[in-house]
Order: C-alpha cells, then structure tokens, then sequence
C-alpha cells in the first residue's frame, strides 16, 4: 500500500487532478475541461467527483490534498479576487467549498508558487541542492513563485512574487492589471503572439481542414528556428524583457538559483542569449556571482536554468498538505 497525495491543477481550459506519492511519483492522473460556462459550482462538482474517484481507486493512505489555482488569490484563506481567467469565481472560497463537498482538510495556495514548489522539491531545487528559488512561469500569463529556506514566501495577502506585473516599460503595451509594460506583456505566450500579429507574420503550417493554423507561441518558435528574421526578433525581445526582469530580482533577491518554467521556455535556446547578456549588463549583483559557465551550477554562485520537471505545478499542489505549516492555507 502507497500513501499518496492528491494534487488539483485549475485552470482556466483545463481541470487536472493526480494522485502523486510523496516522492513524486504520479499514481494517476484524472483530465478534464474546465466547465466555466456552467459556473464555479459545476466545476468545483468536477474536483470532488475526481477527487473521490482517485480516493476510491487508490489502495492507500491519503496524506492530504492541495489545489493550485490562478490568482489574485487571497492567502492563506484562499479565497479568490477578480481572477481574469475564472469569470464568476469572485469571492469563491476554494478551500471552504471543496472541504465541504470531499469531506476533508484542502490546502490551497497559487499556481506560480506551487509550480516554484514543486520544482524546488522534485527539479532544480533538488538537483542543486539549495534551500531558496525564484521560478518565473511562462505560459498564457507570467507567474512567478518564490521558495525561501524550504518555504513557499506568500506575502502578508498572498501576492508575493507578482513579477510577470512588473513594469519593463512604462510606455509599453497595456497590460489587464492596469498598469503598462509589464513583463507578462513581453515574455508570455500570450505576448508571442500578439506581437507576431503586431509584426505581420502569418503561420507556414496547415491545419487538418487545410487551411492556415493559428498562430501559436511554439508555431513562431518554429519560424525562430527556421531562421526567420521577424520570428528572432520577437524571441530577442522576449529575452531582453525576461533580463530585465531577473536583473531587477536578482539585486533585490540575491537567490541562488532562478528557475524558467512554462511552455515558452522551450524556446530557450532563441531568448536565453539575450537574456544572458541583458542580466550581466544591467545586474553589478550577477556579475559579482554568476558562474564561469552558466549551464553547470556552482555552490555560490548565482544559477539561472530552464526547469527539470514536467508539471511542477500539479506536483507542487499535491505535495503541499505535507509542508510545514500547510495546515494554515487550508
């Protein structure tokens, strides 16, 4: 018998749900769209009914269970604000709701921290060895998740780390959180591609009725790669945005180890040139500490790197409930 942990996932598209041993290991893991048009209630059904399902298919102990979720997140009491990507969630309280349809204690706290969690306990956190991490997610927004001596540092009100909001340029695009340039308006998925659009470029793929794809993040990575000029030219900018960002985090942070996370980070080899130098330029902090070859990690020495696991967030969410201290996100 295996005592294991279950971990949600929500997102805005998609609702994943796994049972996940403590070591890491994924038992099984459940898939689903997220029904938003019926309503917060319809989807928090769809987490307890998987949840009780994973509960009753696995021959073990439950150790607990944890939901990451996109914010604005209030924490710990884990109650949402305004979230852009959950229409109609305003005032939801995850933990309360989904405590009373499974029956059991829920820890709940941000998919960015969560995502920093799982892959300070299972990725490049383990395999450097260090007790503190900044992870940045690059996917549809930009998260961003920070784990300080072996803690998810969450803020007085949970809005720690809401680096993907912090202003490149102030003369830059407009960005939903108000204000303008912000980092998540340059290094998202998101971002690719509205400036592709920007720049006039159109996708060379077909999809299965014949006609043109959309345009997708990894479709101009594509175009990158096969060296067109617009396509490098966009990954230049998001390298530069992505080393002004970590320049500002890491003189403020002084970190051992910053952590790329996200779809877009695929595209590493395209940005992290650019972003490499934007950092060494504009970061005194970085050139004190950053390591004669940046791909090898040395104790000491300030270590940027793409992440080492796969669904760090679903993982992370799992193992929260065992945290110190996780009982007081519940």
């Amino acid at each position: 018998m295996k005592a294991y942990c279950i971990g949600v996932d929500l997102g805005g598209t998609n609702l994943r749900i796994a049972a996940v041993t403590p070591e890491g290991e994924r038992l099984e893991v459940i898939n689903l769209a997220t029904r938003l048009h019926d309503g917060p209630h319809a989807v928090l059904d769809d987490m307890a009914a998987s949840i009780r399902q994973l509960i009753e298919r696995q021959n073990g102990r439950l150790l607990g269970i944890g939901v990451g979720s996109p914010g604005p997140l209030e924490l710990p009491a884990g109650i949402l604000h305004h979230p852009p990507n959950l229409p109609g969630f305003d005032g939801l309280n995850l933990s309360t709701e989904l405590e009373r349809r499974v029956g059991r204690p829920v820890a709940v706290n941000s998919d960015a921290n969560l995502a920093a969690y799982g892959e300070f306990l299972l990725g490049a956190g383990k395999s450097c060895h260090v007790d503190s991490l900044l992870a940045l997610t690059l996917g549809t927004g930009v998260g961003c998740g920070i784990i300080l001596d072996r803690k998810i540092w969450q803020g007085m009100q949970g809005a720690a780390g809401e680096s993907g909001h912090g202003p490149i340029d102030p003369n830059g695009p407009p960005c939903p959180c108000g204000a303008r340039g912000c980092l998540e308006m340059y290094a998202s998925a998101t971002a690719i591609v509205r400036r592709a659009r920007e720049l006039g470029l159109r996708s060379m793929e077909q999809g299965s009725d014949g006609a043109a794809a959309p345009l997708t993040s990894s479709s101009v990575a594509r175009m990158a790669s096969s060296g067109d000029p617009l396509a490098l030219r966009i990954f230049d900018e998001v390298g530069r945005a992505l080393g002004l960002s970590l320049a500002n985090l890491v003189n403020a942070l002084d970190l051992p180890l910053y952590v790329l996370c996200g779809g877009v980070v695929a595209a590493w080899p395209l940005f992290a040139p650019r972003m490499f130098a934007t950092i060494r330029e504009m970061s005194y902090v970085y050139r004190m500490s950053m390591p004669a070859d940046p791909n090898v990690f040395e104790p000491g020495k300030t270590h940027i790197c793409a992440a080492q696991v796969t669904d760090a967030g679903i993982l992370g969410a799992a193992l929260l409930p065992l945290a110190a201290g996780a009982s007081a996100s519940a």
